[in-house]
């Protein structure tokens, strides 16, 4: 049956809502005029002032920071988690509540750690942040984790057991190399959103040393600049080239065990 192509029309043009404005960003990053809205010519000075601004520089230092402590917390805490979901447990309800942090606004999330490190007394700054994004990021590489763990040769293990190898030693020799593409695709999906992440960091850093998201929300606060879209096409990116990365990595890890069959 042939298909109408009145059909594509919805397709493409969700697309182009979807990336229409953030080729438009892109595009006036490199605008030569002072203006965020009119192209003036093409220029790569406003890269040239985010090297030079001292905010820009500190908040971009705080953000990989909190996003490279927060990942091997989110990394190593979710592998362990997911691994102990698909091995050791057969109940639905502890799979909803560990994935839960995935599905939970950020404002609640954010409010929530707020008034729990208010009642423990935790001192607010890029600690609490750091466990705070490796919560939701744990939610994240533990459902990756879990993809992987799927595919995975389960006879292995048990050759490994009948050996006489550990639970430790099996896991260390066996089940973790197997593992080794979805684990690191978590986490590069972890780094990315911990790299852009505003909403829980807003609620849960202190007064000083803040998070590149929170600089570039208080350089928009009095206008859009082509300094603030060179800075999103920077962190673009970096972002898509995780995603993409990570995505990668799965599909290589899904073709090892069809090509060992």
């Amino acid at each position: 049956m042939r298909r109408s192509k009145l059909l594509y029309i919805p397709f493409w043009a969700s697309y182009v809502f979807l990336y229409l404005p953030i080729a438009v960003l892109v595009v006036m990053s490199f605008n030569a005029g002072e203006s965020a809205y009119t192209f003036e010519g093409f220029s790569l000075k406003w890269y040239g002032e985010l090297a030079g601004d001292e905010r820009v520089r500190d908040g971009l230092i705080n953000t990989l920071m909190v996003a490279a402590a927060s990942t091997v917390i989110a990394t190593v805490l979710g592998t362990l988690l997911a691994v102990g979901l698909a091995r050791h447990t057969n109940s639905k309800l502890l799979d909803s509540v560990a994935l839960m942090p995935a599905v939970l606004p950020d404002v609640v999330l954010g409010i929530g750690l707020l008034v729990f490190y208010g009642m423990i007394q935790f001192t607010l700054g890029l600690y609490s942040v750091v466990l705070a994004h490796a919560l939701f990021a744990m939610a994240f590489v533990a459902a990756v984790v879990r993809t992987r763990l799927a595919g995975a040769d389960t006879s292995l293990e048990e050759a490994s057991r009948d050996l006489g190898a550990g639970p430790v030693t099996t896991f260390m020799k066996i089940t973790l190399p197997q593992l080794a593409p979805g684990i690191v695709a978590g986490a590069l999906l972890a780094f990315t959103l911990s790299l852009d992440e505003f909403v829980i960091a807003f609620f849960t850093i202190g007064n000083d040393d803040p998070t590149l998201p929170i600089v570039i929300y208080s350089m928009v606060r009095f206008g859009v600049t082509p300094e603030i879209n060179a800075l999103a096409a920077i962190l673009l990116l970096v972002s898509f080239t995780a995603v993409i990365a990570g995505q990668r990595l799965t599909k290589i890890g899904e073709r090892e065990p069809r090509a060992q069959d």
